[in-house]
């Protein structure tokens, strides 16, 4: 049986389903074109505002690496230790959207088959800042992107009204998504932030009010180490340091958790799943647990010598995910995608010693 590593996903057609998240490798036109060379299907534009930014007088992400040997996580660069997470305090792109627009022509007319999707984000709570949401919309899709990503997910913004803030006011994803989805016809991703207890009911005011697709996860709210010795932070400036996003392995577990429990609430909509892939065991899971498209960034940043796009990365999953196919007789990802849905349960559903168990209540008389 041939396969295809076509995937149709939210209306639009990926040459492969591997996609680089919003993120440092999306940063540039440079990096976005360097991707495309290299065999990425599509990627996500860093997120793109109309505010003003501007980056910590220092580092902007380390990679945290794991050894058998104390310090048994660390920054420090140790033999015999292996990848653990990325942590970064990153603000959205401080590129203007000036700036963006042309760059985004250039890379649709260069790559038509590839897809770009562009990241955005405005404030929330009154009508001058879902013009905000319209006017971005409305440049970037002009420009050539072939659908958006609304950015309800950021860690780490001093703005009350952006990004993560936001993700549990049902209220305001529906305005919002009302705004942008009445101002151009796209299809819209909603990236929402994995910190909260009211995902679903989110994902659901999100889907509800016109979202194609909901992407999970983004990096979670985290603080670096400090040194016992010396009390400074493995990331700070003078001294000071505040939340960031821990990303990488670290978080595949509880983002493959997050995706299930998404993908068992609406076994009908689409998952862009992210956290934690670096090679095709990772993104099997995700597809698996109902994703029918993978965002990567950590293990891109991390490949050595390929400026932070994982060029030999690209080539591995869709060689691995090939092979797979191939193996198992698959024409299409579609063929498993889910197939762990029905087999993730309530606790008191998983078999016990005896029957004597009764979910934690008291056996009725």
């Amino acid at each position: 049986m041939s396969y295809d590593l076509t995937t149709q996903f939210t209306g639009l057609k990926f040459v492969n389903p591997f996609v680089l998240a919003s993120a440092p490798p999306t940063e540039s036109k440079r990096k976005i074109l360097k991707a495309f060379e290299a065999g990425w299907g599509g990627v996500v534009t860093k997120t793109i505002g109309l505010h003003p930014v501007e980056n910590v007088a220092g580092p902007k992400t380390i990679f945290q690496r794991a050894s058998e040997e104390k310090p048994y996580v660390s920054r420090n660069k140790r033999a015999d230790t292996v990848s653990h997470s990325s942590w970064n305090w990153e603000l959205i792109s401080d590129q203007p959207l000036e700036q963006w627009l042309p760059d985004l022509e250039e890379i649709k007319t260069t790559y038509p088959d590839r897809m770009v999707i562009g990241s955005i984000m405005a404030g929330a709570g009154n009508e001058e800042e879902l013009e905000n949401w319209r006017k971005l919309a409305r440049a970037v899709v002009n420009a050539g992107c072939d659908a958006l990503e609304l950015n309800m997910s950021c860690p780490h913004m001093d703005r009350k009204d952006m990004g993560a803030h936001i993700a549990n006011d049902e209220d305001i994803i529906r305005s919002i998504l009302g705004a942008v989805t009445g101002a151009v016809d796209v299809p819209v991703w909603v990236k929402l932030t994995p910190a909260t207890s009211t995902l679903v009911d989110a994902a659901g005011a999100a889907y509800d009010a016109g979202a194609s697709c909901i992407s999970l996860c983004n990096t979670f709210p985290s603080l670096p180490l400090m040194d016992p010795e010396t009390f400074k932070f493995e990331v700070e400036v003078d001294g000071l340091v505040t939340s960031g996003g821990l990303g990488g392995l670290a978080i595949l577990h509880q983002a493959l958790q997050r995706v299930s429990d998404i993908s068992r609430a609406y076994p009908d909509k689409a998952i862009s799943g992210i956290g934690g892939i670096k090679g095709f065991r990772e993104a099997f899971n995700f597809i698996a647990h109902g994703a029918g498209n993978l965002q990567i960034c950590t293990a891109a940043m991390e490949e050595k010598g390929s400026g932070g796009i994982g060029v030999n990365l690209i080539k591995d999953l869709t060689t691995d995910l090939g092979d797979y196919l191939e193996r198992k007789g698959y024409s299409s990802i579609e063929e498993f995608r889910g197939i762990a849905r029905e087999r993730i349960v309530e606790h008191s559903q998983v078999r016990r010693k005896s029957d004597a168990y009764n979910g934690g209540y008291a056996k009725s008389a």
